[in-house]
């Protein structure tokens, strides 16, 4: 039962980091739009490192809920290698676009 109310909760936060990663500037400009006359132009550093943020918020948040519902030692393993993986991945790639 306690799996299913943390899925429920979970479910906007998986959206908005879904629209975050398909909108990344949208996201940086949500609620400072009125701050600029017209819409700044952000860095592919920066439009690189929202999509990693929003990937590794899913991918946390998909070991959560994995560990609510199935006790498996082995699929808490693998979803903890899944994220070292990405994280190690993505940290020389956004590395190699912020270099150039």
């Amino acid at each position: 039962m306690e799996a299913f109310i943390y899925i429920i909760f979970l479910l906007p936060l998986y959206l908005v980091l879904i629209w975050t990663y398909f909108n990344p500037e949208e996201s940086m400009l949500f609620g400072k739009r009125w701050m600029y006359r017209e819409d700044p132009e952000f860095s592919n550093a920066a439009v690189a490192y929202v999509k990693f943020a929003a990937v590794l918020a899913m991918l946390i948040q998909t070991i959560i809920v994995a560990s609510l519902i199935f006790d498996s030692y082995l699929i808490r393993l693998l979803l903890v290698l899944a994220l070292f993986l990405y994280i190690i991945y993505s940290v020389f790639k956004l590395r190699k676009k912020v270099l150039n």
